[in-house]
């Protein structure tokens, strides 16, 4: 049976993606908007897709190491 989604277990997911965003934002190598540039949803979606596979992949990482 799936797990429910308490608010202890939420802050707990959002503390691990805090503690892992700047792996994960030099993993997924996106480069920062120049000022004055606003991007499009489009453009916002690739850069959202992005950072959830370097998230994966950050996560994996750290538990690979964490494991070794």
């Amino acid at each position: 049976m799936a797990e429910e989604s308490t608010p202890e277990l939420r802050q707990a997911r959002m503390k691990e993606f805090m503690s892992l965003l700047p792996l994960t934002m030099e993993l997924a190598g996106l480069p920062k908007a120049q000022l004055g540039t606003i991007f499009n949803e489009g453009q916002m979606e690739v850069r959202v897709m992005n950072i959830r596979s370097a998230f994966k992949l950050a996560r994996a990482l750290v538990k690979e190491i964490g494991e070794g």
